[in-house]
């Protein structure tokens, strides 16, 4: 499955517990934290001031 821009960053890692390193890389240490179940990867890329094309480019490359 391919992550997308509209995704949450909960409904990822779900998918793939092994994203959450690719998201604390950026910054993203709360990942239980409320936001991270309704905002999503877009939403989240903006608050945390960094690239949405690039965050999901580094999180479709995890294996499974």
């Amino acid at each position: 499955m391919a992550f997308t821009k509209d995704m949450t960053i909960a409904q990822i890692l779900r998918a793939n517990p092994k994203t959450a390193e690719i998201f604390m890389s950026y910054g993203m240490h709360c990942l239980s934290c409320p936001g991270a179940t309704g905002e999503s990867v877009e939403q989240a890329a903006m608050v945390h001031g960094f690239d949405a094309d690039k965050l999901l480019e580094d999180l479709n490359k995890v294996e499974e």
